[in-house]
């Protein structure tokens, strides 16, 4: 057991690695796939089922892995996540098929799901309300820098020899130093309170342990005991609108709007990544200073307007500039294997040109082709978003920006940073804060996993739907209502998601059970009628 003074800075570390080796884990596959795809052969379809592998992982992960957390204990399905996930890629390390890529993939989707589920839920627990918002935004931080890691080491890795198998392999180094600052760590609040090691952490709450505390069922999530369905409302509400805003699908966008802008080869697709990813990052440090000062809510707000403002903005300016339509992933597997034939960018390995903008004899009407489309690389930073496969190269770069078209295009530019640091200092962090403070710790755990299935559901269908919703109401549309949702999103916001700073998991608790959210749109219930009894307070608190 560690000393006190050690417990915050081990409760900041478990937080922030794992989120890096999320982050890592996530986006390494943007840089690993096309060296995949040359030594393998890989078809269009082969490729989207080994990025979307992870994805099933992660959904696996979110359907069971409550029911491991609340089992056998968050500290315990964190070490345990970490062993799967070395499992998973030493699999991917050694890999000689497709097979068992899809397996590691699989494998490592399941580990990184379960472990962001736990870490959350964990460290909520174990800080006090001063703490807790900070430390537990810290893993949404961890996830950005691991992205920015990823791509690096792509970039260093992409002209060595077998270099994919060593990007595969280096994810389990944060994990390995995670489960190292756990061992020092209690394995829940009960343990702590009595050995009374929390004490500094909870700003000098007495907690004490409480046997007497009520019992949940699953199926209690949608009843209306101790308002469980409104928190219930809240949690969904938050998962959903954060995923049908749009968020991944703008970002797969980046390198289009970027090149745009004017960028031309490497620049436009390290800028798109390199670029936004540090973005990410600041917006995401930006939250943390500012999650326990102005509170959960204000910030959910803030993010959710400057969202709605700055994709309708994307929008209305893809009305008046062509933009690229999509992707488009390689027809032959190994077109631009050998460097100097028509096509080849001169890019290292793993960095993919922007594309060629595909239009009729309207400008601006982007054409799809069916044969053409392919799930869209969602966006950096975002816990369940993966990435795209390779996309295809165009001969020749497409002429530059008209000049009455440069205020537009630097304004499409504006907009995008502005939604991604709006995403990254509100919807991004705060939705998993607020899931690992509102529901009861004795669901906590099914109660969080249950929410972020359809997270990863969510994020499923947008991506797929992306590309038929633009070749059914095109391209500018499809921005305009994603802000149309965000605005929608906003009132949910204002009219459902309580404040929850400053307050103790005991007296979020209570303030739910006082409220009834989910029938009266936000306003105070009359106490009267309501039953509730008193909650001591617990080593939850």
């Amino acid at each position: 057991m560690g000393r006190p003074s050690l417990l915050l800075p081990l409760c900041a570390s478990v937080s922030l690695l794992g989120g890096l080796t999320f982050g890592y884990e996530l986006a390494v596959i943007s840089g690993a796939l096309l060296p995949l795809q040359l030594d393998f052969g890989l078809s269009c379809s082969e490729q989207e089922l080994l990025v979307g592998s992870l994805l099933l992982g992660a959904l696996l992960a979110s359907l069971v892995g409550g029911f491991l957390i609340d089992r056998y204990g968050r500290k315990q399905a964190i070490l345990g996540s970490n062993l799967v996930l070395l499992a998973g890629s030493l699999s991917l390390s050694l890999a000689s098929s497709l097979t068992w890529l899809v397996l590691g993939r699989s494998v490592a989707g399941f580990a990184i799901s379960l472990s962001s589920m736990a870490c959350c839920i964990y460290v909520s627990e174990l800080v006090g309300p001063r703490q807790r918002g900070v430390l537990v935004s810290l893993y949404e931080a961890g996830i950005t820098v691991g992205i920015l890691l990823s791509y690096a080491l792509n970039y260093a890795l992409a002209g060595a020899l077998w270099g994919w198998r060593h990007m595969f392999g280096w994810a389990t180094a944060p994990a390995l130093l995670q489960s190292l600052s756990l061992l020092l760590l209690p394995p829940g609040t009960a343990d702590a309170a009595a050995h009374r090691d929390l004490i500094p952490l909870q700003g000098g709450e007495a907690t004490k342990l409480d046997l007497g505390r009520p019992r949940y069922s699953f199926l209690d999530l949608f009843r209306t005991r101790d308002n469980m369905r409104g928190r219930t409302t809240v949690g969904l509400g938050l998962v959903l609108f954060q995923q049908l805003t749009g968020q991944p699908n703008v970002l797969c966008y980046a390198s289009t709007i970027f090149h745009s802008v004017g960028f031309r080869g490497a620049s436009s697709a390290v800028l798109a990544s390199v670029g936004l990813g540090a973005v990410k990052v600041a917006a995401t440090l930006t939250a943390m200073g500012l999650v326990d000062r102005a509170g959960r809510r204000a910030l959910l707000l803030a993010g959710c307007a400057l969202m709605a403002l700055s994709v309708s903005g994307i929008g209305l300016v893809s009305f008046a500039v062509p933009m690229d339509s999509g992707p488009s992933c390689l027809a032959m597997p190994n077109a631009t294997r050998l460097s100097g034939l028509p096509g080849d960018s001169g890019l290292p390995r793993g960095l993919a040109p922007p594309l060629r903008p595909m239009t009729d004899q309207s400008p601006g009407r982007p054409v799809l082709s069916t044969s053409e489309k392919t799930k869209p690389h969602p966006g950096a930073g975002d816990p369940t978003t993966l990435p795209l496969p390779a996309l295809s190269i165009a001969p020749a770069a497409p002429p530059s920006p008209a000049p009455e078209h440069a205020l537009l295009h630097w304004t499409a530019l504006v907009c995008m940073m502005l939604f991604v640091s709006a995403f990254s200092f509100g919807f991004g962090p705060v939705t998993w804060l607020v899931l690992s403070e509102i529901y009861p710790v004795e669901i906590r755990g099914r109660a969080f996993a249950f929410c972020n299935s359809f997270n990863w559901a969510a994020n499923f269908f947008i991506s797929l739907s992306f590309l038929d919703l633009i070749g059914a109401i095109g391209l500018s549309w499809t921005f305009l209502l994603y802000g149309l949702t965000a605005v929608f999103g906003l009132g949910f916001i204002y009219f459902f998601v309580p404040e929850t700073k400053g307050q103790s998991l005991t007296e979020i608790d209570q303030q739910f059970q006082k409220r009834r959210f989910a029938l009266s749109f936000g306003h105070r219930q009359s106490s009267a009628g309501i039953q509730y009894s008193r909650i001591e307070v617990s080593a939850a608190s």
